[in-house]
């Protein structure tokens, strides 16, 4: 068998990358597999009990510190899930809502797209749109403020 040890190294990496344990590739008959071993230390259960061993983590870098971002307005309307946003029902068609525009309780806001299930997000309340803080086909968290309606 001819081993691409440039291959065997770029797995390697993307094992320490991830943090992952094992990863297996498959090219025609030939088959890779790259494992690390996870290190573990040994601490004491307690006074008295055997030694147990305990998974000890791989170091991860530390993220770098951010700004502090603004807080998000209290009468901002937020995604019930996670999942993409969408501010038109479709590609060609306007925007749902634009800042200014008047809008009633239940109409809608924008879509939020989950496992492939269109949800729309309606107004809670009647009022004016003062910012859409979302751009369209962006990823949203849970409880991620979407549009501030006042």
């Amino acid at each position: 068998m001819n081993i691409d040890s440039a291959l065997v190294r770029e797995l390697a990496e993307l094992l320490a990358e991830t943090g992952l344990t094992e990863i297996e590739v498959e090219d025609g008959e030939r088959k890779i597999k790259v494992t690390r071993q996870v290190a573990q230390q040994i601490v004491a259960a307690a006074p008295g009990l055997p030694y147990a061993a305990a998974p000890v983590a791989a170091p991860v870098a530390a993220a770098p510190v951010a700004e502090a971002a603004p807080a998000a307005p209290v009468d901002a309307v937020k995604s019930p899930m996670v999942g993409t946003v969408y501010l038109a029902p479709e590609p060609t068609a306007p925007n749902f809502i634009s800042v200014g525009q008047q809008v009633k309780a239940g109409d809608v806001l924008v879509i939020v797209e989950a496992m492939k299930v269109m949800n729309q997000i309606v107004a809670p309340k009647a009022g004016t749109i003062q910012s859409i803080l979302v751009d369209n086909q962006q990823p949203v968290e849970f409880d991620q403020p979407l549009v501030v309606i006042a």
